[in-house]
């Protein structure tokens, strides 16, 4: 019997130092905001849904992969992995996870694996603000199995209310802290509240573009809100001029709608192979037409024999590859 209080008395030894060394969803969040802010600047990745799929993937850092392989979400190693690996039982068996030399380097390779994966790509077109697109979005593009994925994520963004660091930009971080040291949430956000120490140690590279995509060859960004004709230039090394040229923008144009893409180059003669014509739906422009198709709107009227500013008709088509031919007389 005193063998057995022993032995019963060491267990709750045990357990109560284990859970004193378990990191709570607060004291994560606190030790890897800074992580995701950096990572959300560097990508458009909204830092909400890096902090909450780090809490979730990781059970907040307590998880066997977490404190093994600081492997913060979850992610295996695909074929393409040359680094470190661990195994753990997941869908199946003993299998094979990505492993890293410390936490750091998981964030970073989580940033890494969401732009290089295809199928994530169309996610990089959202707003960062709008981590319930992002949420489904990861699940759709089969981040997880689990169909209440991108609900657990949005419960935990609302319930640590992460949504206040998807706003943040560079300028904000060395001296504004949405959330307090001590791992209270503050009570409303202002930019008065100062906190110089709290992103002390992030350094965030000013050029660093967000990602692009094509069309017709030709790369394409897209407007987020809070762009001007202006900043897109300046990250993009360019002059406003070119913005406005191969858009076919005025000159006083200032602030583009988000959402939207523009082209940071100049646009083709003719569209890619397959495109050889486009049936006019209603409310389109030959301008939409352009940039839907990265064909010059100046291309455009020439090929159809039309005068600029001309109006379209639903179902008239417009040829984008070859010259329309003429009507006979």
């Amino acid at each position: 019997m005193k063998q057995l209080s022993i032995v019963f008395l060491f267990w709750l030894l045990t357990v109560s130092l284990f859970a004193q060394n378990k990191l709570s969803r607060r004291e994560y969040i606190e030790t890897y905001k800074v992580m995701a802010v950096r990572e959300m600047l560097r990508s458009g990745i909204p830092a909400s849904i890096t902090l909450a799929q780090g809490c979730l993937e990781s059970d907040n850092g307590n998880s066997p992969l977490a404190k093994n392989a600081n492997n913060h979400f979850g992610i295996k190693c695909k074929s393409d992995w040359k680094g470190e690996r661990s195994y753990h039982d997941d869908d199946q068996k003993n299998e094979c996870f990505r492993k890293y030399r410390n936490s750091e380097e998981s964030y970073l390779d989580h940033t890494e694996y969401l732009l290089k994966t295809p199928r994530y790509g169309y996610l990089f077109k959202l707003s960062r603000t709008d981590y319930n697109a992002w949420a489904h979005g990861l699940r759709a593009a089969g981040y997880a199995t689990d169909p209440n994925y991108a609900a657990r994520l949005i419960k935990i963004i609302e319930e640590e209310q992460l949504f206040v660091f998807d706003s943040l930009e560079s300028d904000d971080l060395p001296n504004q802290s949405i959330l307090t040291r001590e791992g209270k949430k503050s009570d409303q956000y202002s930019g008065k509240k100062k906190h110089q120490d709290t992103f002390k140690e992030l350094t965030i590279n000013p050029y660093a573009r967000r990602e692009t995509f094509k069309i017709n060859g030709l790369d394409i960004v897209y407007v987020k809100a809070g762009d001007t004709y202006k900043s897109i230039a300046e990250e993009f090394d360019m002059k406003e001029w070119e913005i406005h040229t191969y858009n076919n923008l005025k000159k006083d144009a200032l602030q583009p709608e988000p959402d939207v893409y523009l082209f940071l180059q100049r646009k083709k003669c003719r569209a890619e192979k397959g495109n050889d014509i486009h049936v006019v739906q209603p409310r389109e422009t030959m301008y939409s037409i352009s940039q839907k198709y990265g064909v010059s709107l100046s291309a455009l009227y020439c090929r159809n024999h039309m005068k600029k500013g001309t109006e379209l008709t639903a179902g008239t088509k417009i040829y984008l590859r070859k010259m329309k031919p003429r009507e006979k007389r």
